[in-house]
Formats: C-alpha cells, structure tokens, sequence
C-alpha cells in the first residue's frame, strides 16, 4: 500500500529584496513516487501550479545550496528567520520562493521516516520485478518462448554458405 505524507504552508514569492506575497502551496510526497517531492502553488488561478523535483536535492537545499537549471534550494536568513529559498525556472518564467525552513524541515523529516534514504528503490518493487523478468525459463509458457526466441535469422552464414 502507499502512502502520502503532505503538508500546506504558505510560501512568499519575493518579488524584490523590498517585496514578497504570500503564495499557499502544498507540499506532496508519494511513496508509489518515491525520489520525488511535488510542491503544488495556489496562485488564485483555475489551477495550481505544479512542480516536481528530487526529495534529495531539498533535503541537501536545507543544509547547504544545491542543485542547478531549472531548480536550484539553499537555506539562509531573513530577518532573524531561518528559510529556505527556491529558485524556480522555466519556459513560462522564473520564480523566487521562500518557505519557512522549520516546516519544510518536519515535513521532509516525516518523508524520510516513511521512505528512508537509499531504500527508494524497494517501494518501487525493481528488484522483484527484475528478478522475474531474469527467472529461469522453467516457469514459462509457450507463448514466452516463442516472444523470447530471434524470429531474424543470423547474418553469420554456416560453412560459408
């Protein structure tokens, strides 16, 4: 079964060094997803707008700038106030984000208890997945024999043929 951790918190979208509004946003992560975070923000249009990125690269922006292109996190102050700012780019524009480092902090903390670093790849089931695909053909069928056989003949020719 999977599982979703999120959480809403209001982000500021700074405008200028002198000017921010305030943007909701909800902060999404999937365990059926499990490398990535989905932030959706709530810009008083029909729709939210929604970006998705690794969950590795903001948990490495909370400590220490990361990232490059389209996403880039770093922490920093504000006022007295620990944040975390994201610049966000693409075709449509560019965006400065600032989301209070505390929250953003428990909830990735909640991400990270239910999905653990490196152990990603089990909630996504490759390993089972290869190890059927790799099994010994004993457990086959008919049909998969004939799926897995080479219906082009050989460009080697026997004897010289």
């Amino acid at each position: 079964m999977h599982s979703v951790v999120e959480r809403e918190l209001e982000l500021k979208l700074v405008l200028s060094p002198e000017r921010a509004i305030p943007v909701p946003a909800r902060l999404t992560y999937r365990t059926a997803d499990p490398y990535a975070v989905h932030i959706a923000f709530h810009i008083g249009s029909e729709h939210p707008v929604n970006w998705t990125f690794a969950r590795e690269l903001l948990v490495e922006g909370v400590f220490r700038p990361c990232g490059h292109g389209d996403v880039r996190v770093w922490p920093t102050k504000v006022e007295g106030r620990s944040v975390v700012l994201m610049a966000l780019s693409s075709p449509d524009g560019d965006a400065l984000l600032e989301a209070p480092a505390a929250a953003v902090s428990a909830w990735l903390e909640r991400t990270l208890r239910v999905v653990p670093p490196g152990s990603e790849a089990e909630q996504l089931g490759i390993d089972d997945g290869l190890a059927e695909l790799l099994a010994p053909a004993s457990g086959r069928s008919r049909a998969d024999e004939l799926w897995l056989n080479d219906p082009w003949p050989s460009d080697e020719s026997k004897d010289g043929e």
